[in-house]
């Protein structure tokens, strides 16, 4: 068994705020910054370390505050910077650290930098940004500079009449990209995270930090899908760049994970995450779930094109807006090799299943119809909670909020991914092709997630005494919120909690402890093995079906329930079997 370097981090669990969407102190509509520490004790009950605030930087809010324009100010709706300093005393006060949202990889137009940047090519600025001029086609008409794709649809360079030159924005063409080859943007951006580690923020989650260096020489794409991802998403510099802000970051025993989508290599990723490398603490990856040799390149798993593929495990062949049903055995190996992988090369993982950019996580991997909502719920918590690794709660999952309903209008849709792909069909597509769409919008947009935090059975899910959210609350809140769980015992909620406390009571086993699949081929059941190195072992049981069943423990006695999703004591587990109703689960001490 390998020798697991300690750290306080690995031993913590982090809950994500969604600022806009948590809760509204003064009926504007909006959450902000006095909502979220009226609910600090709601957190601290439930257990969790860590609080990450998705961006609360001054922002135009084209993207929902991952366009900043003022990285040391925060956004008037939210409050101000004195609001900051109390969250943070208030988490502190009850042993719990605030880690913030950085987005370095690009800013806001807005931002002063960029504004300077495109007045002309001569401005001290104007380096800052990449900038390039236009190609010509044959015709003479005026092309961008490549072929790259950016992730919101379209171009991913915006011609500037002013200056007769394109910029580079992987997003939205109000995110212009920051040139980090330029050392006066590393500077800049090191001086923004002392500033906000000098305040006394504990870390930070850093926006698709892999996308900061790229190609130099700015190549066409020979991809269909995505193009250009392969000259940027772990660029020749990266882990350069990385090895500077992991420096910081040790400088203040500061806590990070960075957002590493599009990543092919899995070298890279554990050059990110390796304990002697210095880099970041850990990463959120795309490919937690499945990764399949592709026998046609020797380069092998395609991280776009191919079906099969992580956080995009439901991925249909024109990608997220498009559907494909996939087994539990796929969710298996690809569990199974990050785990390993993670353990073997001294790296970590960070666990999650959804957050602001994804669905809801019982919706798409477990069960939100009302029969088996609930205890598809305190599966996830189950499964997900005991893997080796630091667990990421979003915002509702800890009482098992779900997808927006199937009713929903596209004029409800907020989601700027969404809306765009919507208007590049809606005018040319047939009802059919509609009808689909609108589906997949309802089971991938990232709105599925953004919807307010249902509190309670009041006015609004007790998010805002106002009468216009800024985004309209999930139909669902008289039966899923959280003033009916947190005094049930029986609840998600209170599951999830007693996942979180066996975590840390067992933190040999479950933090610092090996990981065996069990029983791979079970089409039904997903069983894993945590051991300690003293030998002690707990097996985690989940059946991701609707089926009840009698599964084998694979020669193991039980010695203990730890944790059981729906009360099941010792006297449903016979000798060499436990009964399993639908999506139940539970965690066994084992000899």
């Amino acid at each position: 068994m390998a020798q697991q370097h300690r750290a306080w981090w690995k031993e913590s669990s982090v809950y994500q705020v969604y600022p806009a969407s948590f809760q509204d102190s003064t009926g504007s509509g909006t959450g902000d910054l006095k909502g979220i520490i009226s609910r600090v004790d709601y957190l601290h009950k439930l257990g969790v370390d860590i609080v990450w605030l998705s961006p609360i930087f001054q922002s135009p809010q084209v993207d929902m505050g991952y366009d900043i324009s003022d990285y040391k100010t925060i956004d008037p709706p939210y409050g101000d910077i004195a609001d900051v300093g109390v969250l943070q005393d208030e988490l502190h006060a009850r042993g719990m650290k605030l880690v913030l949202d950085l987005v370095v990889n690009h800013t806001s137009d807005q931002h002063v930098w960029f504004k300077e940047s495109r007045k002309s090519k001569d401005n001290p600025y104007r380096d800052w940004y990449i900038w390039k001029p236009a190609k010509y086609d044959s015709d003479g008409n005026r092309q961008p500079p490549n072929n790259w794709q950016g992730h919101f649809q379209g171009s991913a360079w915006e011609y500037d009449e002013a200056t007769d030159e394109y910029y580079l924005h992987l997003f939205c063409k109000e995110q212009p990209d920051l040139n980090w080859e330029n050392p006066k943007v590393r500077k800049a951006v090191h001086e923004i995270m002392r500033f906000w580690l000098d305040r006394g923020a504990d870390g930070f989650r850093l926006d698709v930090i892999n996308f900061i260096s790229k190609d130099q020489s700015f190549p066409d794409s020979q991809e269909t899908v995505l193009r250009g991802h392969e000259y940027y998403a772990c660029g020749p510099r990266l882990h350069e760049y990385l090895q500077d802000l992991g420096a910081i970051l040790r400088e203040y025993g500061a806590f990070s994970v960075g957002e590493m989508p599009c990543v092919y290599n899995e070298q890279d990723l554990i050059k990110a995450v390796a304990a002697d490398r210095g880099e970041l603490s850990m990463i959120f990856h795309f490919e937690l779930w499945v990764i399949f040799p592709n026998e046609e390149t020797e380069r092998g798993w395609h991280p776009v094109t191919d079906k099969h593929h992580s956080m995009d495990l439901d991925h249909g062949p024109q990608g997220k807006f498009s559907w494909r049903d996939w087994t539990l055995q796929e969710l298996k190996k690809g569990v199974l090799k990050w785990q390993k992988f993670m353990y073997e090369n001294d790296g970590w993982n960070a666990l999650y299943l959804e957050n602001h950019d994804q669905p809801r996580s019982v919706s798409r991997f477990a069960n939100d119809d009302p029969e088996y909502r609930e205890a598809s719920a305190k599966l996830i918590a189950v499964f997900l909670g005991f893997q080796a690794g630091t667990p990421f709660i979003y915002q509702g999952q800890e009482i098992g909020m779900v997808n927006v309903p199937t009713s929903w209008p596209m004029d409800e849709y907020k989601d700027i991914d969404c809306v765009n792909h919507w208007n590049l069909f809606k005018d040319t597509a047939d009802e059919e092709m509609k009808k689909e769409l609108r589906r997949n919008y309802q089971r991938k947009s990232r709105d599925n997630a953004r919807t307010p935090m249902q509190w309670d059975a009041g006015h609004q899910a007790g998010f805002t005494t106002g009468d216009s959210p800024w985004m309209r609350v999930n139909d669902n809140y008289t039966d899923i919120n959280a003033a009916a769980q947190t005094s049930n015992d029986q609840s998600v909620y209170h599951c999830w909690r007693s996942v979180l406390q066996k975590r840390k009571a067992l933190k040999d086993i479950f933090v610092y402890g090996d990981f065996e699949l069990v029983d791979e081929q079970h089409p039904d059941v997903f069983g894993y093995r945590r051991t300690a190195a003293t030998g002690e072992s707990v097996m985690v049981i989940t059946n991701f079906s609707t089926k009840d069943l009698t599964w084998n423990l694979q020669g193991s006695k039980v010695k203990e329930v730890i944790v059981t999703s729906n009360g099941q004591s010792l006297e449903g587990i016979t000798a060499g079997e436990v009964r399993l109703a639908p999506y139940e689960a539970l965690a066994v001490l084992v000899e």
